[in-house]
């Protein structure tokens, strides 16, 4: 057993021991040899398979059960003590009824199996920005993606052992499949009868329960990074935001960060590891996902990746879609619910342009297209180390973190957002964060097109009221104690305009370096002309570089038009949004409104 002085630590422990039951306990220590023999305990078990060194080398592949595939956002729960805390975007439960019900399953949820102590930081250890968190789990598929997305190992013991009250965040996680009776276990052990990844706020605490998949499993990524982080930012003055982060440098060598929120479905790794079209324009990647972010001593906003790997998507990351993703994924890697090649490599849609012959899906059926399914899950992911990235930036995991220049969000409209505005101040660009919104897509919950608000993108993610969180934005632009011209700039963008027959007008992808160009001169300021809208400042056409792109300028000009019928029946959605909030908008964003309203009525 590893030496543990940390008393709250050690009772805590103990007390999980007890009630889980579990046939052993192991000590995670994040060291290379122990992520080997657990990928072979792995592939022992049936729940890996080894990819063709030749190919692939030390890669693994998993196939999840077949439902038990993504995230369960209606088992997803913030216990906080009062109900409006948690607000009407979140499932609530009283806290105590959820720990009888929680209690209940988790007893005896262990035995037959081994418990895996995981203690992890999330960002740099020992940055004043990071935080420490031990997971407790029965997954030693769990154990090893943890090894790869956050910064796992005997430091975090350390420093638990030298300072009793350093804070840490405490994790447990079952997959809710005892094995009883010498009873022969299955590759992939969950519980799809009961399902529950719940939040204590208040007590800092996470509960999961029944899956052993990505975020629900995986509790320092959403639960633990955004869920709770959000609730530990807002006490403490600080950001935890679903967002890029971004290093973009010119030609003339000047650097600019830019962190930004997109939904689902709407490229944000993509955007993080563009290769730019315009020669002498550089992007090099921070973080794909998460953001944390404070105010520095000079009144900047500075942001850390609080992960240490790509826990991505695979279907649709192809050469042409993502090169830099694709070049991350040579060696290292674990797969999950993609296909497999007859030669023992992993396939998806979107990753080449042709179907190799002879897939076997991920439900380990022999694949055709007659099939009329895909062969790799439309969720099959890929977790690998951030360090891999070809373009991943020198600082990217520097304790200190880097400043933000500025903040895009951005969602999946065909019709009413433009290609880009910058927000008029930091209140207004919080304005329109919060009334961000995508159109869902087939993949998406909900009827094709419709309208979902997405505030900042984290509408599954904030771990209380999102009014509240709205005035937790704003109140970080007061900044009453620092310089407050050090706050970045806010823009929108959109890159999914559509024309009448329904094709995309902007080409995305590398072409839209050329609105982060604009980006960075607006904060720059090289470019102080702009068009003044009721919705933010756009660009002049002439200053947008549309040189040697394949889209006339025309066509250009109407992605940057505002349509005042197409804004008034916005903003009627928008009413009806704040109104599930009731009292609780901020009075600056309700005035905002009014101000949108009145301008768009006018024209």
């Amino acid at each position: 057993m590893h030496s543990i002085k940390n008393k709250k630590l050690n009772e805590w422990l103990e007390k999980w021991k007890k009630i889980l039951q579990p046939e052993s306990v192991y000590w995670c220590d994040g060291s290379d040899e122990e992520y080997t023999n657990l990928c072979e305990k792995l592939i022992a078990s049936g729940t890996f398979r080894k990819l063709n060194e030749n190919i692939r080398p030390n890669s693994y592949v998993a196939n999840s059960d077949p439902k038990d595939v993504a995230r369960v956002e209606e088992c997803t729960f913030i216990c906080s003590k009062e109900c409006a805390d948690a607000g009407p975007t979140n499932n609530w439960c009283d806290p105590e009824t959820m720990r009888v019900k929680l209690y209940s399953l988790f007893n005896g949820a262990m035995r037959g199996r081994t418990l895996y102590v995981v203690p992890f930081s999330m960002g740099p250890i020992g940055s004043k920005m990071s935080k420490i968190g031990i997971q407790i789990t029965d997954s030693a598929y769990v154990a090893v993606n943890m090894k790869i997305m956050t910064r796992m190992g005997n430091a975090i013991f350390n420093a638990l052992n030298n300072d009793e009250n350093v804070e840490w965040i405490p994790c447990v996680h079952s997959v809710g499949a005892p094995l009883l009776n010498d009873a022969f276990d299955v590759p992939w052990p969950c519980n799809n009868e009961n399902k529950y990844i719940v939040h204590f706020p208040e007590s800092r605490e996470i509960w999961s329960f029944g899956s052993g998949y990505g975020g629900n499993a995986l509790l320092g990524k959403k639960c633990f990074a955004l869920r709770i982080a959000s609730v530990m930012g807002r006490d403490n003055g600080w950001l935890a935001e679903h967002m890029l982060i971004l290093k973009l440098t010119n030609p003339e060598g000047q650097v600019k960060y830019i962190a930004a929120a997109f939904p689902s479905a709407c490229g944000k790794t993509n955007l993080a590891m563009m290769v730019p079209s315009i020669p002498g324009w550089r992007v090099e990647t921070i973080g794909d996902d998460i953001c944390w972010m404070k105010i520095g001593s000079d009144g900047r906003l500075r942001a850390i990746n609080p992960e240490s790997g790509f826990f991505g998507v695979a279907a649709g990351t192809g050469w042409k879609t993502n090169a830099n993703a694709m070049q991350t994924l040579h060696s290292n890697c674990i797969f999950t619910n993609t296909a497999t090649t007859d030669e023992g490599d992993v396939w998806w849609e979107g990753m080449t342009p042709d179907t190799p012959h002879n897939l076997t899906d991920w439900q380990k059926r022999q694949w055709n297209p007659a099939m009329h399914t895909t062969a790799a899950h439309l969720n099959s992911r890929f977790t690998v180390s951030a360090s891999q990235c070809p373009c991943i930036a020198p600082e990217w995991d520097d304790p200190n973190g880097v400043p933000i220049s500025a903040i895009i969000f951005g969602g999946r409209r065909t019709t009413t957002i433009p290609l880009v505005a910058e927000a008029f101040d930091w209140n207004h660009g919080v304005f329109l964060g919060s009334t961000m919104a995508s159109e869902t897509t087939a993949a998406a919950d909900g009827a094709l097109g419709k309208l979902r608000f997405d505030p900042m993108a984290m509408l599954p993610f904030c771990g209380y009221n999102m009014a509240d969180y709205f005035h937790h934005w704003l109140k970080m632009g007061y900044n009453k104690d620092k310089k407050n011209n050090g706050l970045p700039k806010i823009f929108i963008v959109n890159w999914f305009r559509r024309n009448e027959s329904g094709a995309f007008i902007w080409p995305g992808f590398s072409e839209n370096i050329r609105v982060l160009k604009w980006i960075f001169d607006r904060v720059d300021g090289k470019l102080p002309l702009t068009i003044k809208t009721p919705i933010g400042y756009l660009p002049c056409i002439d200053d947008l570089d549309i040189a040697s792109l394949n889209v006339s300028k025309q066509d250009v000009q109407s992605i940057l038009n505002v349509d005042v019928s197409e804004w008034r029946d916005y903003i009627s959605q928008i009413n009806l949004f704040y109104n599930k909030f009731e009292n609780r908008i901020p009075n600056v964003l309700q005035t905002i409104l009014q101000y949108l309203e009145e301008s768009i009525s006018k024209n």
